[in-house]
C-alpha cells in the first residue's frame, strides 16, 4: 500500500534543506505520512509523541504553539487538554489535511508557517514545540530564536528530535536499521522513498543531545534540560524563556553549562 501515486521525484530534500524542496517532500506524502511513521519507527512514534505530551503538560487556558505539526497528530492530544493549540507547518499538503481530519476540534487551529519567519505577535504563546521538524529547518538556529520571540516571558520550549545513541551497541544497531533496512521498508510503504533516504542523511548531519542543548541555550532559552527516548534514537530537549532580558555576558556563560538533568514526564 502507498501512501499516494507517486509524483516527480524532483521534490526529493538533501542536506541544502531548499524549503520548497522540502515542503514540496511533505506535500507529496502528507496523506499516508503518519502511517508510514509508525510502521517505519516500528510504532514508537505514538510513544515519543505521549512522551513530548507530558513534557509540554498542557492546560486548559494555554496557548501552545506546535510547529512541523505535520496532519496535527501530536496538535490533537496536545488540544484534548483544553489548551487553545496552533498546529503550524511550512507543508500547504499537511496543513489542508490535518484540516481535513480534524476540522472539528474547536480549539485547534492550523496555519502555514516557516520557522525562521513565524506569523506571530510577540510573547503570544505559553509554550512552543516542535517535534521532528527542527531538523528539516534551514537554519536551526534561527527558528530557535523565533520561537522564543512569540513565547511568554517564563514559556516553555519542548522539541522532540531524532538524535544519537550514545552506547555502542545501540548505535551500531541503530545504523544497521537505518541503512539497510528502512530503506527497503519505505520503497514497500511510501509512495516517495527518497524522502527516507534523505531522513537518514538529516539524521546523521544533526548535532547530538549535548550539542543541540547548547544551540538551544545559545539562542537564548534557560534551564535546558534534555532526557533520551528509546535509547537515544530519540531525545526530547525542554528550555524555558528567561522572565527578564538576560544580563550581558549571560549568554556566553550559558555556553559553558553542561545540560544535565531530566525532562520530567
Amino acid at each position: 500500500m502507498t501512501d499516494q501515486p507517486s509524483r516527480d521525484s524532483s521534490n526529493r530534500a538533501d542536506l541544502g534543506k531548499d524549503p520548497s524542496r522540502v515542503s514540496g517532500m511533505f506535500d507529496e506524502v502528507a496523506a499516508g505520512y503518519d502511517r508510514t511513521n509508525t510502521v517505519l519507527s516500528l510504532g514508537n512514534d505514538k510513544l515519543w509523541r505521549v512522551a513530548a505530551t507530558r513534557a509540554i503538560a498542557p492546560r486548559r487556558g494555554q496557548r501552545i504553539l506546535d510547529l512541523a505539526a505535520g496532519t496535527g497528530a501530536s496538535s490533537v492530544s496536545l488540544a484534548r487538554s483544553g489548551a487553545d493549540v496552533v498546529a503550524a507547518d511550512f507543508s500547504a499538503g499537511m496543513i489542508a489535511e490535518g484540516r481535513r481530519r480534524h476540522s472539528g476540534i474547536p480549539n485547534l487551529t492550523f496555519a502555514e508557517a516557516d520557522a525562521t519567519a513565524l506569523p506571530f505577535a510577540d510573547e503570544e504563546f505559553d509554550t512552543v514545540t516542535i517535534s521532528f521538524g527542527l531538523r528539516n529547518v534551514n537554519d536551526p538556529d534561527k527558528a530557535l530564536r523565533e520561537m522564543l520571540r512569540v513565547t511568554k516571558p517564563g514559556g516553555t520550549l519542548v522539541v522532540c528530535e531524532f538524535s544519537h545513541p550514545q552506547a555502542p551497541v545501540m548505535r551500531s544497531l541503530y545504523g544497521f536499521y537505518n541503512d539497510r533496512v528502512l530503506p527497503l521498508v519505505a520503497r514497500a510503504v511510501s509512495s516517495n522513498p527518497d524522502a527516507y533516504d534523505y531522513l537518514n542523511e538529516s539524521i546523521r548531519d544533526w548535532p547530538d543531545q549535548q550539542a543541540l542543548a547548547a544551540r538551544i541555550r545559545d539562542a537564548g532559552w534557560e534551564s535546558v534540560e534534555y532526557r533520551d527516548l528509546t535509547f537515544g534514537i530519540v531525545a526530547l530537549h525542554r528550555g524555558r524563556k528567561p522572565l527578564t532580558a538576560p544580563a550581558q555576558g549571560a549568554t556566553a556563560a550559558n555556553r559553558e553549562e553542561s545540560a544535565t538533568g531530566t525532562v520530567e514526564g
